[in-house]
């Protein structure tokens, strides 16, 4: 059967990647402000950027309410090592 006949490289990357966790932090470095931004991008693998943009687009169309969860995610996200 080919789906059973995987090397044994392919079984330690499929073991390697469900062993590491990834944390949503907020990195030191590529940060505008506060960092939320980078590291929401970070934790999703997009551009820190598209995340910002999005943001201002909530923060417009919510009032200023985006600005509020962001503050709140300040200080609730930590800060990377």
């Amino acid at each position: 059967d080919v789906e059973r006949s995987r090397g044994l490289g392919d079984v330690y990357k499929r073991q390697h990647k469900m062993n590491t966790i990834k944390k949503l932090t907020r990195p030191r470095n590529g940060r505008m402000l506060g960092g939320v931004c980078a590291g929401i991008g970070e934790y999703l693998g997009i551009d820190p950027t598209v995340v910002r943009i999005i943001c201002v687009l909530l923060s417009i169309g919510t009032i200023g309410l985006a600005l509020l969860v962001y503050l709140v995610l300040c200080f609730v996200i930590p800060e990377s090592y």
